[in-house]
């Protein structure tokens, strides 16, 4: 009997009914069994409100700021806190966002502050998530993964990693999020990395592998494919609703394509520092036939599901001609996915298996992004970043601003909640210091994609972190390098060929080149 009372007691403790002192032990045992830090989780909500109520009541007025923005900043300020802290699941805190926006008045009604959660792009999102949940649900990705691995016959530690950018760039059109291709390659890339051996050739070969295929090779193919990074549709969510721009699947690809020679440049860099040259990947190998031998056979479903998303990713690739908006196509894909039949397993292995919070945490981002701009706290915030580099040329404005970014983002782990924060503000400040808002809110906000300096900046950093292969150290070695590099393409590289689509940085008056809304 003293065994069976010992738990019940310890259990009444941590419900509350005893002291204070259990009381809170109690929430802090909940703290830890979701896996985050008590102290850092309880400071971080904490201080989240007491930020928000400061701003709302007791800050004084800013000059030039109406009433509807201070209550815009002090949600703003509400979610970035909560957002750098983790003091709640992002998805319950972007559902969260329009209802500070709507109780102090900084936007009304309640559908006005909820906006986000009704734009195509949300639309397009979930499809993408759905198609994602299908693929994975079926076995697909990881049967394209591993088909594509030993179709190319990889035998060195360089060839596995350019064979899996390869996978990772198949992937990004069925896969709308980097950190979810992250944690799909990742059994596919512990399989591989198990077959080394522990010289120390082999394990930079490991970390070598790890870092640029799961966090530089996921995020670097995403961006330029609309639908397979989040902060994607964010940009072009904004550009439409603010200055009435659309950009379209293909549109969007001829923009962006250039961004994949910075995998080669990293490539180089991250081949150089860990020395894999001459490290051989025989074993490697080996590991991805024994993994492709024990797939099944490609069932009917398989291939009709293959089938549906290739006409999908038709449909989107030739939206220019048919004029159906990327988000109609992706739900009308969804539509015959859904013919009974077709899908041989349970809504709930779909349903399970599709990123709902950060679904979530997008539209609240959204519903936030459009209150900033719509409160005049983006123009607000524009004018208090305005004498920062007025009267600097367009490249000495553009460092600025991206090294700015990359010190903010030290403390961020969502790209989304990045851009949400910081490309409206852009957006507005463009007209200010003379430069073209598309092409400075692309480059700004590009640069944030590459926050490569610390594995908690980007979730598909902490997903590779899980392996176990490299240390912090061995990743900030590599990053901040990374991160020069990145930063030196943006002004070197992508300036110039959005100039040369006719997008020019430093000329605002340039006429869009491609569709308005």
């Amino acid at each position: 009997m003293t065994e069976l009372r010992q738990p019940a007691q310890t259990n009444t403790g941590a419900g509350g009914s005893a002291g204070g002192g259990s009381f809170l032990a109690g929430f802090r045992s909940n703290i830890t069994a979701t896996g985050l830090s008590p102290r850092k989780t309880t400071i971080g909500f904490v201080l989240a409100w007491v930020l928000f109520f400061y701003i709302l009541y007791w800050m004084p007025q800013p000059a030039g700021l109406s009433l509807s923005g201070k209550a815009t900043l002090a949600a703003m300020v509400w979610a970035c806190t909560m957002w750098v802290f983790e003091a709640m699941p992002v998805g319950i805190s972007g559902l969260m966002i329009p209802m500070p926006l709507v109780m102090t008045d900084a936007i009304k009604p309640f559908p006005k502050a909820a906006d986000g959660f009704t734009t195509p792009v949300v639309f397009l999102c979930l499809a993408a998530f759905l198609f994602a949940a299908i693929m994975q649900a079926a076995g697909l990705d990881r049967r394209i993964a591993l088909s594509l691995l030993k179709w190319m016959k990889v035998k060195t530690v360089n060839g596995v990693i350019w064979a899996m950018f390869v996978v990772n760039i198949v992937l990004s059109f069925i896969i709308p999020a980097a950190n979810a291709r992250a944690a799909t390659l990742l059994p596919v890339i512990n399989g591989i990395t198990n077959f080394f051996g522990d010289t120390e050739a082999e394990r930079n070969g490991k970390k070598a592998i790890v870092i640029q295929t799961l966090v530089y090779g996921s995020m670097i193919s995403g961006m330029c494919i609309l639908t397979a990074h989040l902060p994607n549709l964010v940009i072009v969510g904004l550009f439409e609703k603010q200055l009435g721009l659309k950009l379209s699947y293909v549109d969007w690809f001829i923009m962006q394509w250039p961004y994949l020679g910075m995998f080669v440049l990293t490539q180089w860099w991250v081949q150089y520092y860990f020395k894999t040259r001459a490290v051989s990947m025989a074993g490697g190998y080996q590991a991805v036939e024994k993994q492709h031998q024990e797939l099944p056979r490609t069932s009917q479903s398989e291939w009709l599901i293959l089938a549906a998303f290739a006409l999908v990713a038709i449909a989107w690739m030739t939206e220019t001609f048919h004029k159906v908006a990327a988000h109609n196509v992706a739900l009308i894909g969804l539509a015959v996915l859904f013919i009974p039949g077709v899908l041989g397993f349970k809504w709930k292995e779909l349903q399970d298996r599709t990123i709902w919070g950060t679904l979530l945490l997008l539209a609240g981002a959204l519903s936030l992004s459009s209150a900033m701009s719509g409160s005049g706290l983006a123009k607000w915030l524009a004018d208090v970043l305005h004498p920062v580099s007025a009267g600097q040329s367009w490249w000495m404005i553009l460092l600025v601003f991206m090294v700015g970014t990359h010190i903010m983002r030290l403390g961020m782990l969502s790209n989304v909640a990045a851009i949400t924060m910081i490309a409206p503000i852009l957006l507005a400040l463009a007209p200010k210091l003379g430069l073209h808002p598309v092409a400075f809110t692309m480059l700004v906000a590009d640069t944030d994609t590459f926050a490569y300096l610390l594995p908690t900046q980007i979730t598909a950093a902490v997903i590779a972190y899980s392996s176990g292969t490299f240390t912090m150290t061995d990743y900030f070695k590599v990053g901040w390098v990374s991160v020069l590099i990145a930063i030196a393409y943006g002004i070197l590289v992508m300036a110039p060929w959005y100039a040369f689509l006719g997008v020019p940085l430093w000329d605002p008056a340039a006429p869009w080149p491609f569709g308005k809304v």
